[in-house]
């Protein structure tokens, strides 16, 4: 099962895809600006992110891999993207080799 979530709820190491940008909320100025912004970034809906790193001081700001690219945003400003967060990966040890004796 996978979660929707604001990309500013994300930890290091997340990943997935937005599934929503901005809030739509098109009466207001500024989050059409941000909105705007985003896109020219490259946050575009079905764009798969990956929160690469987290500032020391309240977790902010966070870079992250948007496609090919890496981003830097401040957390107030990732809450106006909608992400779909998927389960990380199973880890899957390597098969260990036999040890090999001479006959």
């Amino acid at each position: 099962m996978s979660d929707t979530i604001r990309l500013s709820q994300a930890r290091r190491g997340d990943r997935g895809v937005i599934v929503q940008v901005g809030d739509h909320c098109h009466h207001d100025e500024h989050a059409l600006e941000l909105e705007r912004r985003f896109l020219e970034l490259g946050f575009v809906e079905g764009a798969r992110v990956e929160l690469l790193h987290e500032g020391l001081l309240g977790r902010d700001p966070i870079a992250m891999k948007v496609d090919d690219m890496r981003v830097a945003l401040r957390r107030h400003e990732a809450a106006g993207l909608i992400v779909r967060i998927e389960p990380a990966p199973a880890t899957v040890a390597a098969p260990v080799a036999a040890e090999q004796v001479p006959a």
